[in-house]
């Protein structure tokens, strides 16, 4: 019997196939997929993980001076509530296969408010992709300090305490007094 996550899947199958990517090589990124920030791997004040399981070959880009390609399935968060993953090779050839999403996390989980490529903003009203196609070449539209990109709206203390304080996080660690600090600042910036 076929259910309607299997007809779904065949249908993202075929329109794959029609726009060049290669089936079987990327699957469908669901709600699920996105959980508590902290448990990813930390590399340099953002998170890393990979929804296909090569982790490894996730951190051997993040880890690299020279930055790279990285590979399908690489997912890449600074805060909770966004998040960008590489699809297969072809994907989407104008944002070099990345997808941008934006997410409300709750103590729930996480739902998605809007997904897509060069048409996704973030909660400042920012297109993901305009800010990332600014990273320097081969550095695969992943903005740090650097990297070409403008700077975002956050501190670094702003950007840890909204990461502690991820809702979907059970054992997050306390705030810094600084931390605390910067997210009360941010919070009255945004009132």
């Amino acid at each position: 019997m076929r259910t309607a996550r299997s007809s779904g899947l065949a249908a993202l199958t075929l329109v794959a196939a029609a726009l060049g990517a290669p089936a079987g090589a990327d699957r469908d990124i669901a709600a699920e997929d996105f959980g508590c920030l902290l448990e990813m791997t930390p590399v340099r004040g953002f998170y890393v993980s990979n929804l296909h399981g090569d982790l490894a070959a996730t951190l051997k880009v993040a880890h690299s001076e020279t930055g790279g390609v990285w590979p399908p399935g690489s997912v890449v968060q600074l805060l909770p509530n966004e998040a960008m993953v590489k699809r297969a090779e072809g994907h989407n050839p104008a944002t070099r296969d990345w997808e941008f999403f934006e997410l409300d996390a709750s103590a729930e989980g996480t739902s998605i408010r809007a997904r897509g490529f060069a048409d996704v903003n973030n909660r400042f009203g920012g297109n993901c992709f305009a800010c990332h196609v600014q990273a320097n070449p081969g550095r695969d539209l992943i903005c740090e300090q650097g990297h070409g990109c403008d700077p975002i709206p956050l501190t670094a203390e702003m950007a840890r305490a909204l990461q502690k304080t991820d809702p979907r996080c059970s054992n997050a660690p306390e705030l810094t007094a600084e931390e605390a600090d910067a997210l009360a600042a941010l919070q009255a910036a945004l009132d």
